[in-house]
């Protein structure tokens, strides 16, 4: 089942052909859209009215705020030095690594194929560029766009 018992749905909450997402452990608030082919992890959670487009991955420590817009393909990671195996070669389990939070506050937007790295805080409002890549915070209302992210303008200065 692609939709876990163990998920926390609001009320309204759309998800496009649910046998192709996979959600377990996390929350997701009302109203929110969700579309295929969707992973959202334990722990993490989605707030009201937003928008997770097609291909997204959401990561365990990811928090996103109401009314946030998620790109087509956005990778979320929570982990900045990610190995298979401890120094001994045996697997590494959860308790061999170290999960960063992510925070994606009200408002914002991510564009299509963007990676967050883990433990950064994106602004209220603020919008990344497509395919973009955000390795530190983004103030509110930021523009920020390149590999890495640099900010670019602010969301207040640009027509509606």
């Amino acid at each position: 089942m692609p939709i876990n018992d163990d998920v926390l749905l609001g009320d309204n909450v759309k998800i496009f052909h649910p046998a192709l997402v996979n959600l377990y452990g996390c929350t997701v608030g009302a109203e929110t859209k969700v579309g295929a082919f969707v992973e959202v992890q334990k722990n993490a959670s989605i707030g009201q009215r937003c928008k997770i487009s097609s291909h997204s991955f959401i990561c365990e420590g990811v928090v996103i705020d109401d009314e946030v817009f998620i790109g087509h393909g956005v990778m979320f990671t929570n982990d900045r030095y990610p190995q298979a195996t401890n120094a001994d070669g045996s697997p590494q389990s959860e308790q061999d690594w170290t999960l960063e939070r992510t925070h994606i506050k009200a408002r914002a937007s991510i564009g299509s194929n963007a990676t967050i790295i883990a433990g950064v805080t994106i602004g209220r409002s603020a919008l990344v560029g497509a395919g973009a890549v955000v390795t530190r915070d983004v103030p509110d209302f930021a523009i920020v766009a390149g590999v890495p992210a640099r900010v670019v303008g602010d969301v207040r200065h640009t027509k509606p």
